[in-house]
């Protein structure tokens, strides 16, 4: 489809505040995050709003797949509203995240940028209306996944010959994030999810000749694309599988390269490896990439979900970051979305600007995962009492697919206790959740005196998290600290870096932060 935007024809518009003043007299595109499916760069004539007050008739823009033409949409100071349209409630955003996303898009030009939903999104609800049911998944589910692929961590960074890429395989429903990609020619798309713990990429096939589970759309039919085919066994993909998946390969009888992808949770993936062209957006010739590498699996069991597959994101040859590299650059960046907001990931180029760097340490446990120095952590400005040298023989990674942060056993206690003396009695103390022993009555979003939480990482890096990043509703009336405690490894989980833009510049070997990364 084609990129979303909003079209605005006007004589006049005032850019107030001293930044910018346009007088337009042509058409003005304006691009917005609204459940935007794909976009490559960005028009020339795109250009940042600040602020401005006007009645605008008929403006078209794109919600998930449908093209809508909406006739009631107000620009106000603060927020845009938009009335009607496919989704009954009304949509809003802040003039300020216009500006962020414009002007990332505009400096992303030599980039590719996709949507990124969180898995109960309505964009992602709407390809199959069966996803209603992943919303009904208790959170002590979701914690119970979420252990599993701690779990899987901790055995792979032990050299465990029985773990795996740490993508747990959990379904759309229980954390992870998802984009729509597009494979084969002609084009289908697919709703997948990103693994920054993965290497191997892979979606089910068909025949299905053993199992396959329940999907969002159709399955990938290899039969159906003039330009698939296999991978034979002498191929040097093939040979990358066993750092890729800590998983031998094996040979068909005519040679074809079989692989498996198994998981912390039981779950796994097994077919044959293979290369079929790669759409990353419907735009004729746009981010067509032939002979991308992936697994087709005829034998997927677990707890998958409904979603088509994985990608992964790990350092390794035949994840998505580097069979991307030679066109677009080793490095990309993601915001993680609300459930009520879509987010992004983008291959390429990126805009520095209030991006805070630490960064990538090196570590002999794995040299595909992320891993970053955290030297400290604050509560209302203060460093907790903990030794340094906790932090310093402790490895941290950060993670896309898990939910919770994890921290040692006396950095946790430490932050807990803060964040109680924090609080103080304005809150009433609620029964400890799973794995979760820090809560109170209430909602996130009722509770006023969650003291700010910052990670302090090397090289002076400072992410400041607010009260969303620091508590998680697991239940209705009960929020609890979104941290755990875990020996042997610390991981940033993705309730932390939720709404921020986070840019993996693997080239440089660092990691930037900035907040209000979601249009």
């Amino acid at each position: 489809m084609e990129s979303s935007f909003f079209y605005i024809k006007s004589p006049l518009v005032f850019m107030r505040r001293g930044i910018m003043r346009v007088v337009v007299e042509m058409e003005l595109f304006l691009r917005l995050c609204f459940f935007l499916l794909f976009s490559i760069g960005a028009p020339a004539r795109e250009v940042p709003l600040t602020s401005c007050s006007s009645q605008i008739e008929g403006i078209t823009y794109h919600v998930c797949n449908n093209s809508v033409l909406l006739k009631d949409v107000t620009i106000a100071d603060e927020t845009v509203t938009i009335a009607n349209g496919d989704f009954a409630q009304k949509l809003q955003t802040r003039i300020a995240d216009l500006i962020y996303s414009a002007t990332r898009n505009l400096q992303n030009a030599s980039g590719i940028s996709l949507p990124l939903h969180h898995p109960r999104s309505p964009c992602v609800e709407k390809l199959n209306t069966q996803a209603a049911a992943q919303h009904d998944l208790p959170f002590s589910d979701i914690l119970h996944h979420d252990t599993g692929r701690v779990n899987s961590l901790l055995h792979r960074l032990a050299g465990s010959a029985a773990s795996v890429p740490l993508t747990p395989g959990t379904a759309l429903g229980v954390g992870n994030y998802v984009v729509h990609i597009s494979l084969g020619t002609p084009p289908n798309p697919y709703a997948v999810v990103i693994d920054t713990g993965s290497s191997l990429s892979w979606l089910q096939c068909l025949p299905c000749k053993i199992s396959c589970h329940n999907q969002l759309g159709p399955i990938f039919n290899p039969a159906a694309s003039s330009t698939y085919r296999s991978i034979s066994c002498s191929a040097a993909a093939c040979s990358a599988l066993s750092s890729a998946t800590l998983n031998p390969s094996s040979c068909s009888h005519s040679g074809a390269c079989i692989y498996e992808a198994t998981y912390g949770d039981s779950s796994f993936s097994l077919g044959y490896l293979s290369e079929d062209t790669l759409s990353l957006s419907k735009q004729s010739g746009a981010a067509v990439v032939p002979g991308f590498v992936f697994g087709c699996g005829e034998d997927n069991e677990g707890l998958f979900g409904k979603s088509a597959g994985i990608v992964g994101l790990a350092k390794n040859s035949l994840s998505l970051l580097s069979q991307l590299a030679p066109r677009y650059g080793n490095s990309f960046s993601y915001c993680l979305p609300s459930p009520s907001a879509t987010g992004y990931i983008s291959f390429g180029g990126y805009n520095s600007n209030n991006l805070a760097f630490t960064p990538m340490a090196s570590s002999s446990l794995d040299k595909t995962l992320y891993f970053l120095k955290l030297e400290g952590i604050t509560v209302a400005g203060r460093g907790l009492a903990v030794s340094s040298e906790v932090y310093d023989r402790t490895p941290t990674i950060i993670d896309s697919g898990t939910v919770i942060t994890r921290l040692p056993d006396e950095v946790y206690s430490a932050l807990s206790g803060a964040v109680v003396a924090a609080v103080g009695g304005k809150l009433k103390r609620a029964a400890a959740f799973s794995l979760l022993d820090t809560c109170y009555e209430g909602s996130t979003a009722e509770i006023n005196p969650v003291p700010e939480v910052a990670f302090v990482f090397a090289g002076g890096a400072v992410v400041r998290l607010p009260a969303r990043n620091v508590m998680i509703d697991v239940e209705k009336g009960t929020t609890c600290l979104a941290f755990a405690a875990e020996r042997g490894v610390a991981i940033i989980g993705n309730r932390q870096q939720q709404t921020f833009n986070v840019v993996y510049d693997v080239g440089n070997r660092k990691i930037g932060f900035a907040a209000g990364g979601c249009g």
